[in-house]
């Protein structure tokens, strides 16, 4: 994409089409601060640097890509300047980490072994389906039917790409618990994406 036509890819900053990505930021932020007033001011810091460096968008991405990107390194600068302040009474206790694990015991058998109906298939294709948009709309369902500390645990890591004892100091949580959320979490996921997705259910 030249550097024209990445500029004309930039929708009007009055247009509904940010209103709607703002609104998708704000979601993002407020799933990883639990603080409205710090989501506010990262997705109102993400907006005024897209609209001071929009000349620099080369269209290698999609532009709310672009805007997430931003966003996500606010988010991550604030969450390390942050955990070094946090208080314990503000933590989430690990009682309230593990009610969101619950869930997916049923998975397994007594001794952690999958439940033969439940067992994971072989995925046919994944990196076909990772370039379909439409794909990308599935995933965001599941993770929005996760449990909201699992999602938000998963996304520290996967998304902002934060280190598990950055994580552990922002959510109170040990590093052996992070683990059990994490692959919790792609647990889930697995078993949303095969019956909406690679099942062919969602195509």
């Amino acid at each position: 994409m030249t550097t024209a036509s990445a500029q004309a890819a930039i929708p009007p900053w009055d247009d509904a089409s940010i209103t709607a990505i703002r609104r998708d930021m704000l979601r993002f932020a407020r799933m990883h601060l639990r603080d409205s007033g710090a989501a506010e001011d990262m997705v109102q810091e993400a907006l005024m640097a897209a609209m001071t460096s929009a000349k620099r968008f080369a269209g290698r991405s999609a532009f709310k890509t672009w805007m997430f990107a931003i966003l996500r390194h606010k988010i991550v600068d604030h969450i390390r300047a942050s955990s070094r302040e946090i208080c314990g009474s503000d933590l989430a206790g690990s009682s309230e980490m593990d009610a969101g694990l619950e869930e997916f015991d049923v998975l397994f058998k007594r001794g952690g072994h999958w439940n033969p109906e439940d067992r994971p298939s072989t995925w046919s294709d994944p990196e076909a389906s990772f370039e379909q948009d439409a794909f990308w709309t599935v995933f965001d369902i599941c993770m929005n039917n996760l449990p909201e500390h699992i999602a938000r645990v998963y996304t520290m890591r996967e998304l902002l790409e934060l280190e598990t004892a950055e994580i552990c100091a922002a959510l109170g949580i040990t590093s052996n618990n992070c683990f059990v959320i994490l692959h919790r979490a792609r647990l889930g996921l697995r078993v949303c994406l095969e019956s909406r997705w690679f099942q062919g259910e969602a195509r």
